[in-house]
Order: C-alpha cells, then sequence, then structure tokens
C-alpha cells in the first residue's frame, strides 16, 4: 500500500514521493487532526464559575511561629445575576475589551497563535483576547500553569462555550468570576471594595472605573502599591486610572451604549473607599501584612492573582514584641508632645515612620508604619518622599574612607587615579556661608554659572578662627553642612552615591546626584532602606538586603524560602572606622539623647531644609533602627498637597533628629534589646591620612569687611540656633548674590549643630511629591535652586 521507495523507478527518482503517496498522507493528517479535535471538544466540559468562587485566606505568622493573622482571601467571590449588572456595566466591558462580543464566535485565533507562539519561545502567556477567553481563563482557576497543553484545552473549552452558552450568560459570567484588586473576586466584591455599594447602584463614571481595574489593580487602584512596585504610587495610578476610564467612556459614546449628555458628568474620578476596611487589619497588623505581600509577590514564586485566591502560609520575620513596643514608643512621644487641638497650626498632620532590623541577616523586625493601618493607609515605613537630611552625612564620610580624595595636582591628567584616602582626623572648613570649591580648586558653579555658599544651621560657623577648619569626627559630631558638602565634592558625588547604593540604598531614591547638596541629604529613601544600610556599618561591611518573609507554602508544600546574601560594600576598616565616628555623635554630639543604658550607640540625626521632616537612625551590633517625623496632611480631599514646616510643633522652635526622633528611638531600642548581652562594636583600625592640616594664613582684612565677620565669635554651642526658616544674606555677601567674588568665604557666625541653613544648598529641579504635585520640601523653596537640607 505505501510504495516508497517507488519499486519502478531507477535513481534518484526512486526517492521522490508520487502524488497519491503525498495526497494520502495530507488526507490522513488531517484526518487525525480533526478526530483528535473532535475527542478534544467532546471531553472539556464548560466551566461552572461557582465551582471555583470560593476564595481561602492566607495565614501570617511571627518570627516565632505563632499567628498573626489570618487574612487576604477573606472576600469571597459573591455571583449575582446579569439583572443586577448595570448595563453600563457590561458596555464598559465590551467597549473597552471586545466591542464585537455579541457577533464574534468566541476566539480569537492570531492571539491565540500569537500566545501559543510566545509560549513555545519559553516567554509570557498572554491572556485571552476575547471576553469569552477571559472568562473561561477565569473559570479555569484551579489551573493557571504556563504550558502549551494547558492553553491547548482553554482554547477548546473556548470554542465549546462560544458555541454551547448565550453571550448574556457568558458576560454574566465573566463579570462575576473577573478579579478586581483589593481581593475582590466578581463586580459585585468590587463595587463593594471600591464604592461600599451593590453593583446595582454603579453608575457609569463608576462602571468604567472598575473596568479599568481589570487592566490590573496593582497599576490602577489610586490608594497606590507602592510595596510592590514603586511605580505604582497612588499618583501614578490616579492618573492611569482616569486616563483608562475616560477612554472607556469616550468608546461607549462612539459605539452607542452612553449619550454625551450622560458622559460629561463624570470628568473626574469617582471617590473611593479606604483598601482595608477588616478589622483584623487594624493598627500595625495591616503594614505588616502589606509588607509580606509584597514581599511574596516580588520573589515571583506566587504571583498577586494566586496569592489573593488564598491558601498560603506566610512565615514573616516579625517579631510581635518589637512591633509593639515600637508602636508604643511612638504613641508615647505623640501623647505626651503633640496637640493638634491646642496647636492646630503646628500640630496637626504629624507622623511618624519606623523600621528595625537585625543587621546579621537583614531580618525586618519590626516597623511602625503610622496610626493604624485601617485608618492611614500609607506605609510609612516604606518611601514616603520625607528627606532624609544629615543621615547622609556617613555615606559620603564611607566614601571618603573607601576611594578617597582626589589630588588637585594630578587633576588634569588623571582625576579619577589620584586620590588620598582620608582620616577622620582629616580637618575641613566649617564656616557658615562657605564657597563650595570642584577639586581643582574652582567655585562650583550651576548651569547657569551662578555661584552658591553652603550655609550651616542658624547660618552658624564651627572650628578655630581665622580659617574655622574642623576635623571629619567633630564635623560628623556637630553636622557640621559646609565640611561635608566640600568633601562630597573632593570625593566625588558619583563616589558618594555609589557608597550610598553600596550600603543598600536603591538608586532609584537617590535625588539631585549631580549637586553638592546631594551630599547632605536631599534624597529619600525609606525607613526599611536606612536601617538596612546602618547595619551595613554595624556588620563591618557586609550588606544584606531587608526581608520579611521566611516561607511561604501551601497544601503542596513549600514554594518560597528566603536565602541571606552578603556582599562586601566596604572593608571592615572602612566599616568599622564610620561606627567609631558615628559613636561619637551619640556620646558627645547631636545624638546624645539616643544613648542607651550599658550599650555602644552608634547614629546620626537628620533635619531638613524648611524643617520638614526629622530623622534619627541608628544601631548597636544587634539591632538597626531608623526613625522619621514629618508633616503631610492625611487627605486625599486636600488638593496639591505637600510637606510641612514642623518649626513650632509640639511646642518646640524647632525640630531637629536630636528631640522627637531620637526620643523614640531610645524608648523603642532600651526594650528591644531589654534581656540581650550588651555588645561591643569591633575596635576600628586606623585609617587615611590627615588631610588640609597645613595652617592657613591669617586673612588680610579689607576695607569690605563688616563689623560681625571681624569680631570674635562666640564659643561652639550645639543648642544655639536660628528658628527662622529664611536665611538671611550676609552685609558683604549675600546668600543670593551671583557670582560674588569678596573673598574665599563667607560669615563666621557662631556654632551649628545637626541643621543646616536654609536657601543655601543649591538642589535639583523639584520633583513629585506623594501626592504627584511638585513638592518644594526637595530643595525648591527659599531661594529655588539655592536651596537645600540642613543636615
Amino acid at each position: 500500500m505505501v510504495d516508497y521507495p517507488r519499486h519502478d523507478r531507477d535513481g534518484w527518482q526512486r526517492w521522490v514521493p508520487s502524488w497519491r503517496l503525498v495526497s494520502g498522507l495530507c488526507i490522513g493528517f488531517f484526518g487525525t487532526m480533526v478526530a483528535a479535535a473532535g475527542i478534544a471538544y467532546a471531553m472539556v466540559n464548560v466551566p461552572v464559575v461557582s465551582e471555583t468562587a470560593t476564595a481561602q485566606n492566607n495565614v501570617y505568622y511571627w518570627s516565632d511561629g505563632s499567628q498573626m493573622v489570618a487574612a487576604g482571601g477573606e472576600r469571597n467571590r459573591q455571583s449575582v445575576s446579569l439583572a443586577q449588572i448595570p448595563e453600563n456595566m457590561r458596555n464598559a466591558v465590551i467597549s473597552q475589551e471586545n466591542k464585537t462580543f455579541y457577533s464574534d464566535s468566541g476566539i480569537d485565533p492570531k492571539g491565540i497563535a500569537r500566545a501559543v507562539f510566545n509560549m513555545a519561545k519559553g516567554g509570557e502567556t498572554q491572556g485571552g483576547s476575547t471576553i469569552t477567553q477571559q472568562y473561561v481563563k477565569n473559570a479555569m482557576l484551579n489551573d493557571q500553569s504556563q504550558t502549551i497543553s494547558r492553553k491547548v484545552k482553554e482554547i477548546f473549552v473556548s470554542i465549546k462555550v462560544g458555541a454551547e452558552e448565550p453571550k448574556d450568560k457568558i458576560l454574566e459570567g465573566y463579570l462575576n468570576s473577573a478579579y478586581y484588586g483589593r481581593g475582590a473576586y466578581g463586580i459585585q466584591a468590587a463595587a463593594r471594595a471600591y464604592f461600599n455599594v451593590d453593583a446595582v447602584d454603579l453608575n457609569a463614571g463608576q462602571c468604567a472605573f472598575l473596568s479599568a481595574m481589570l487592566k490590573g489593580a496593582t497599576y490602577y487602584d489610586p490608594a497606590g502599591a507602592t510595596s510592590i512596585d514603586p511605580a505604582a504610587t497612588p499618583e501614578a495610578n490616579k492618573k492611569r486610572a482616569e486616563t483608562q476610564m475616560q477612554d472607556t467612556l469616550d468608546k461607549m459614546v462612539e459605539y452607542e451604549h452612553l449619550s454625551q449628555a450622560e458622559r460629561a458628568k463624570f470628568s473626574d474620578l469617582p471617590k473611593v473607599e479606604n483598601p482595608r476596611s477588616n478589622s483584623q487589619l487594624s493598627g500595625q497588623i495591616g503594614y505588616l501584612v502589606d509588607l509580606a505581600k509584597a514581599s511574596v509577590i516580588k520573589s515571583g514564586k506566587v504571583t498577586q492573582k494566586q496569592l489573593e485566591a488564598g491558601g498560603y502560609s506566610i512565615y514573616t520575620t516579625f517579631e510581635k514584641k518589637k512591633v509593639d513596643e515600637l508602636e508604643k514608643a511612638v504613641k508615647k512621644v505623640y501623647d505626651k508632645n503633640i496637640d493638634p487641638e491646642k496647636r492646630p497650626e503646628t500640630d496637626t498632620h504629624v507622623q511618624f515612620g519606623g523600621a528595625s532590623i537585625d543587621p546579621e541577616t537583614g531580618a525586618i523586625r519590626a516597623i511602625y508604619g503610622g496610626e493604624d493601618a485601617t485608618k492611614h493607609f500609607t506605609n510609612n515605613a516604606d518611601v514616603t518622599g520625607a528627606q532624609v537630611g544629615s543621615t547622609f552625612k556617613p555615606y559620603v564620610l564611607a566614601a571618603a574612607m573607601k576611594w578617597g580624595v582626589r589630588d588637585p595636582d594630578g587633576a588634569e591628567v588623571q582625576p579619577q587615579d589620584e586620590r588620598t584616602v582620608v582620616s577622620p582626623k582629616s580637618l575641613y572648613s566649617g564656616k557658615n556661608n562657605l564657597k563650595i570649591k570642584n577639586y581643582d580648586g574652582t567655585i562650583w558653579k550651576n548651569e547657569k554659572g551662578e555661584q552658591w555658599r553652603q550655609e550651616n544651621d542658624g547660618k552658624q560657623s564651627l572650628g578655630d578662627p581665622p580659617d574655622y577648619k574642623i576635623d571629619l569626627r567633630e564635623a560628623m559630631r556637630e553636622s557640621v553642612n559646609s565640611a561635608f558638602v566640600q568633601l562630597g565634592m573632593d570625593v566625588g558625588l558619583d563616589k558618594v552615591e555609589e557608597a550610598a547604593v553600596d550600603s543598600g540604598l536603591l538608586e532609584d531614591s537617590l535625588t539631585g546626584t549631580s549637586y553638592p547638596s546631594f551630599s547632605i541629604g536631599i534624597s529619600d529613601p525609606s525607613a526599611i532602606r536606612m536601617a538596612a544600610s546602618y547595619a551595613t556599618f554595624a556588620e563591618s561591611g557586609k550588606q544584606r538586603e531587608p526581608y520579611s518573609v521566611t516561607k511561604v507554602s501551601n497544601r503542596n508544600g513549600t514554594v518560597y524560602t528566603h536565602k541571606v546574601t552578603t556582599k562586601q560594600a566596604f572593608s571592615a576598616k572602612v566599616a568599622d572606622n564610620v561606627t567609631d565616628v558615628l559613636k561619637t555623635v551619640v556620646e558627645d554630639g547631636t545624638g546624645s539623647n539616643a544613648q542607651l543604658s550599658g550599650r555602644e550607640v552608634a547614629g546620626k540625626t537628620g533635619t531638613t531644609d524648611g524643617n520638614k521632616s526629622a530623622w534619627f537612625v541608628g544601631y548597636t551590633p544587634q539591632l538597626s533602627t531608623a526613625i522619621s517625623m514629618f508633616r503631610y496632611p492625611d487627605d486625599e480631599t486636600i488638593k496639591n498637597r505637600t510637606f510641612l514646616e514642623m518649626y513650632g510643633t509640639g511646642g518646640e522652635e524647632k525640630i531637629h533628629g536630636a528631640s522627637f526622633p531620637s526620643l523614640i528611638w531610645k524608648d523603642y531600642m532600651e526594650d528591644a534589646l531589654k534581656g540581650t548581652k550588651p555588645e561591643r562594636f569591633p575596635k576600628p583600625v586606623p585609617i587615611g591620612e590627615v588631610i588640609n592640616d597645613t595652617p592657613s594664613p591669617s586673612p588680610t582684612p579689607s576695607p569690605s569687611k563688616t563689623e560681625e565677620e571681624t569680631s570674635p565669635s562666640p564659643s561652639p554651642s550645639p543648642s544655639q540656633s536660628e528658628t527662622s526658616p529664611s536665611p538671611s544674606p550676609s552685609d558683604t555677601c549675600g546668600v543670593f548674590e551671583l557670582n560674588c567674588e569678596d573673598g574665599e568665604d563667607g560669615g563666621n557666625d557662631s556654632a551649628g549643630n545637626d541643621a543646616g541653613g536654609q536657601g543655601s544648598s543649591p538642589s535639583p529641579p523639584t520633583s513629585p511629591s506623594p501626592t504627584g504635585e511638585e513638592d518644594d520640601s526637595r530643595g525648591g523653596q527659599n531661594g529655588g535652586l539655592f536651596a537645600g537640607p540642613n543636615g
């Protein structure tokens, strides 16, 4: 029956098949395929949504294995009839997702071919192109494997559903099975989650909004999801949701599902509910759960949709005792000092954030995210936009001791190679109104060719006259801005940035990396990252990523286990010297409020320009903790929200990192470390060379010198500080006076402390605040480009 090779042919012709053989094989092949397709079609069943409608809880555990909370799958899907689903909701989805829904066969051959091809290459699978396919995908919840066999099965199910099920039933099933975010499966649960109404009561604008959530709530929910993706900020999500919503409404008008007059009523996003309504997630628990969920999703082992479906056991690093004590320490300071009724102009919108990390592993032991996760749903332990001020200075010192300062003598030939490693005994100018120089000795100028001066807190100078030189240990102890801004320029801002990233800060949290004020903290890392980066110094330069989940399992076993990885960010010599300098800050400097009984402590205070945030970040060998304080309206109805000044807050003239943040830190750490044996930091090995120790010649008085400049300066006093938020220019050469050449440096006022001069540091253009508006707290106030943080 198969004449091959052909018996009646010779040579190569024997190997050429006959037309009968070719046609027979083709008919046989296609016949087999049709038969296989028929069998496959007959074997698949039309899915029943209700069979996959239940969602299980996820159980979260404390670090000791005890149960923290069962949450995450608590919002079961509620199916409603098509009659209870507004016609506007049906039309919104059809207009945006599948305008030919009522006339097509239920499948998109091109989309299917594209999906199969992508999976065959090992790429990501794609969602169904039609509502029918998406409905089938949702209904097959128990099998979401990314395989060709599952995709083929999905195709046959879609064909059968399209052929056997009425279109209205398919649409009803899709809207009842789709995931809208916030744990909501189905339109009824979604209506409750976002608007606290029943689905039948949704208006056209709300329907168009919910259709946008089907694109992926991570990037469209106005509450944001920065813990999952830093790009999913509330502002960015609102913008995406509004754009998608308006596009859907326009299409509804275009396809004659909505009148223009009705469409005109919905020009803004509808008001949505707080994303947390479960009382189990009140207090700090909601913040802990959010952090753990984000960690699981980022692991890549469990998708957000799978996690929301529930059934997982999630073992966290959080210690209940430490979480409770951190919350108690914040509440104690707030209740004692903050009184919005008594001081509404200064004490409203006061917020705190905090994070505590084990340096040995990177495990997050405690966080303080805000007053209550069901009332304030931005996690203040995560990214808030609050600048860190002078808590950034240790990275400048670390860079100077790791790479050294650039040698001006070799600058023109090999500026990157000629370097001198710096000792903490090196001398730098502590003058107020100091002209900052490039490494080649020229005065730094901005892109417009404008010069500027660096101010210290209260426009005060520190150091021995006439040149006001001060060693770096003392400059760190008293948080002298001018010394560290110039040191950053001498090291190179690229190296300062590298040191910050190496220590554990995220590169995208660093702001204004080409401006001198970068060295004094115009960036806004989270409290978690600040605590983790200081832990790198506590561990003699060993950097470990902060993490909140140790293990995840489900009924099939363990699906994820965290592995601690260690990177040597700095040599022990560098890190231990940084720690030794930061010990001085706590022993006899701006951080003295953070001293712990019987324990060695290293840390740094930080206060920013305009007094809009204050920090204390410190550590012992066993625990690293960061505390932030700022004022920011927690009310989305307020337009153009921005960080507010803290002059007068809590009855204080000015809020420093040395005040409330350090008190919270001390109170918490005393309790958190109770019962543990005190440990000592490693003894540092001497490092680097003492630079700038050559005495400078006394300046020759000039006729232009004012009496203030030539009169003796009072003795240094860290407590002396100006409370006015705006500096005034010096008599000889004002802070805002451009191209001023009246002498090498500015006024020689008395000693400064934690904060430095407002309106003096050049900063980059303003960047969006947490609300998406231009935020002058990032260094644009009091002189625009010349503004910068105080320390």
